[in-house]
């Protein structure tokens, strides 16, 4: 689809922008995060354990390969909730010259289930493993949660511009770049 063939206002966001993006919420959430993690768990556990093992991060690196395709999963499962043609509108792919996978929906939908379909890998992913961690003590665990929330940082931005969107417009996510098309309402 090409965009004059959509009635739509285009809204892109840059990636290597949207990746700077990305290493600055790692650096703010590893801080919002591991903060109060160390000062739960030093007393509480030695800090050998406390840290992990090299098996308990080869696993944490096995399981991030594994959840970088989960993410995209999670966005298509959400999205097909409010897709009126379900997983016939839901597609994957890889941008190879970025090694980015993507999901992409090709019919439009309501701002409100688009961002929750952008949000759902950050809260599934990675908010949830990083507060599970503060309470169970996993340096492992918090640092995966610490990498998906940072993971989402496109996601993010972009739940943020829609934001000033007007909440009855639809939105149609774009086919080839990072962004998407306003449709507003007649």
């Amino acid at each position: 689809m090409e965009d004059n063939e959509v009635k739509g206002r285009k809204v892109v966001i840059d990636i290597v922008k949207a990746n700077i993006f990305a290493i600055v919420i790692m650096v703010v959430t590893a801080i919002i995060f591991l903060v109060p993690f160390f000062w739960i768990w030093n007393d509480k556990k030695p800090m050998d354990e406390l840290i992990g093992g090299f098996g308990d991060w080869g696993i944490t690196f096995l399981l991030v390969i594994v959840g970088i395709v989960v993410h995209e999963l999670i966005h298509g499962l959400t999205w097909t909730c409010y897709a009126k043609n379900g997983w016939k509108s839901i597609s994957f792919g890889v941008i190879w010259k970025l090694l980015t996978p993507y999901c992409h929906c090709d019919e439009p939908m309501h701002i409100h289930g688009y961002m929750m379909g952008a949000m759902m890998p950050c809260i599934i992913l990675g908010v949830i493993p990083a507060i599970t961690a503060l309470f169970i003590g996993s340096l492992p665990m918090l640092a995966w949660g610490i990498f998906f929330i940072a993971a989402a940082g496109g996601d993010i931005w972009i739940t943020w511009l829609l934001t000033k969107e007007n909440p009855k417009s639809m939105v149609l996510d774009h086919p080839s770049e990072a962004g998407f098309y306003i449709i507003d309402e007649d």
